[in-house]
């Protein structure tokens, strides 16, 4: 079989995989609580990009660990991202009405059944993540928390609708944290859930980077996307006030410091792959280096 050396293939390969673990992971809606499940499911089918659950595949891969093994803890890191879309979407957040082209957990089921799918999805996650082994289990608690996803979007919207503009380096922490700390784990709880040992460093590393790039690159398409392509109403960030990086350093510059974060993760990837298989060392490097390209390059 020909090992994929493009981001696309890669997904394209895989994503089956991860579509039938979450299949198997959640509930049926039949299950009861019917209207629970069917809010879990509403929320997660059809999905996303599936990111980070790709993201965890990867870091099994280039660390020469076991692909296979990371499929479940990988699918793990969909249901916590997913989890905190529902939360993100309440009225008491960010108020949306669209997710992923639909309509939001929370316009179909009721405030307090989206709160209660969300609450689930984040329960589930750790469940199937603990297949990974401990470590796996620490890497995403720490980013998950006060100290990483939630405690960026805590800072996110103390900050959102001041009418100072706030500084580079607080709208840099906000993004590390609410965004880059789940991309960063996600590779390594795919490393680790696959069986890669050694030192992780480079490859967390190459997570920051490019989770500091996919928050720029996100905030770029909520100015120049449309509704089709984000699958929410573009120019929402700007109505609220949110701390962005167009808003601080205009579009063209945000655009350009994206392109730099790329680059320096792409630079990385020999380093990460230094443990790898020796016999797809030359694929892997570059299937990190396309990876970091598609981040900035997307269009939704």
């Amino acid at each position: 079989m020909t090992v994929a050396a493009t981001f696309a293939d890669f997904a394209t390969e895989w994503a089956p995989r991860i579509e039938g673990a979450l299949e198997e992971i959640v509930p049926a809606s039949d299950a009861r609580p019917g209207e629970l499940h069917a809010a879990m499911r509403h929320a997660l089918f059809p999905g996303g990009k599936r990111l980070r659950p790709m993201l965890a595949l990867i870091g099994a891969r280039v660390t020469g660990g076991d692909v296979e093994a990371a499929v479940r803890p990988g699918a793990a890191l969909e249901l916590l991202h997913t989890y905190s879309l529902v939360h993100d979407d309440l009225p008491c957040m960010d108020d949306d009405d669209l997710r992923r082209g639909r309509p939001t957990c929370h316009k179909v089921f009721g405030d307090a059944v989206a709160v209660l799918a969300g609450d689930a999805l984040l329960t589930l996650a750790f469940e199937v993540v603990a297949e990974g082994g401990a470590a796996a289990v620490r890497c995403l608690g720490r980013a998950a928390g006060s100290l990483g996803m939630v405690g960026g979007q805590a800072a996110d919207l103390a900050a959102e609708g001041r009418e100072d503009p706030g500084s580079f380096e607080e709208l840099r922490w906000i993004h590390d944290h609410k965004t880059g700390a789940l991309i960063t784990a996600s590779l390594e709880v795919g490393a680790l859930a696959g069986g890669a040992g050694g030192n992780l460093s480079s490859l967390r590393q190459y997570g920051e980077k490019i989770g500091r790039a996919f928050q720029i690159a996100d905030d770029v398409l909520d100015v120049t996307g449309t509704a089709e392509q984000i699958g929410k109403p573009p120019g929402s960030d700007e109505e609220r006030r949110k701390l962005t990086y167009p808003a601080i350093l205009g579009l063209e510059e945000a655009r350009a410091q994206a392109q730099a974060l790329a680059d320096e993760a792409a630079a990385l990837a020999g380093a990460i792959c230094a443990g790898g298989e020796r016999s797809t060392l030359d694929v892997d490097q570059g299937l990190l280096q396309d990876l970091a390209s598609r981040i900035v390059t997307r269009s939704a």
